[in-house]
């Protein structure tokens, strides 16, 4: 896999900055102060319209938990057949139980309802009971991403977890680490990956507003880094 950088974008103009920056995949979202929500069709849309790399859409109908009520349930899936029409890349989701275990039931009947679009678990899985079952039970349901700060604060901060989760995963399901990673700290990371014999070569950015010269810092640190590697 090449080395990849997704950027999470909280407008239609901050994710036209991520791509003239040269990244290589969005995720749109709406209300950066819960997290991430579910944005509007209108700005779905446009941002379909205007873009021309792959786009993931967050299906989130509010912030707090991911333990959803029945109606909760049914937007979600509503919101997911809307995203379908318009064919974006992919969703963005997660879906816990009481116990703090996933819920493969949403998970699984979510990733084939959006066949033939990609499903990402997002970080409700750092909220999760036990991540090496979980990361199992996601390659079942046929999730294809998980993005993940290893259960901590901050990737960097969980990057043993993330090592441990690379090899559990294998070439089953992709472990994309995020949240804390800036272009200072993206090589420390990717070290700490090399100390486990692991290499990261996807990550997921976060900002309510991007600037191109930021992302720009970011790419090129990445390049480094790989050229490095080599």
């Amino acid at each position: 896999m090449k080395n990849k950088l997704e950027i999470c974008c909280y407008s239609v103009e901050s994710a036209l900055i991520a791509e003239r920056a040269g990244a290589h995949r969005v995720e749109l979202c709406d209300n950066y102060m819960e997290g991430g929500t579910t944005p509007s069709y209108a700005m779905i849309k446009k941002a379909i319209e205007l873009l021309t790399i792959p786009i993931n859409v967050i299906i989130r109908p509010r912030g707090g938990d991911f333990l959803y009520t029945d109606l909760e349930y049914e937007i979600i899936k509503k919101d997911l057949l809307y995203i379908k029409e318009l064919n974006a890349n992919g969703v963005v989701v997660g879906f816990l139980r009481k116990d703090g275990s996933i819920d493969i039931d949403k998970i699984s009947e979510i990733a084939e309802l959006a066949k033939p679009m990609e499903v990402i678990f997002h970080r409700a899985f750092d909220m999760c009971k036990d991540p090496i079952i979980a990361v199992n039970q996601l390659i079942e349901a046929g999730v294809k991403r998980i993005l993940t700060s290893g259960q901590k604060n901050t990737a960097l901060e969980g990057a043993e977890l993330i090592s441990k989760l690379v090899n559990v995963a294998g070439d089953a399901i992709i472990i994309m680490p995020g949240s804390g990673v800036t272009a200072n700290n993206i090589t420390e990371l990717q070290e700490k990956q090399m100390q486990s014999n692991t290499i990261v070569l996807l990550c997921h950015f976060l900002k309510a507003i991007w600037n191109i010269f930021i992302i720009q810092s970011i790419l090129v640190a990445q390049k480094t880094r790989m050229s490095s590697l080599k």
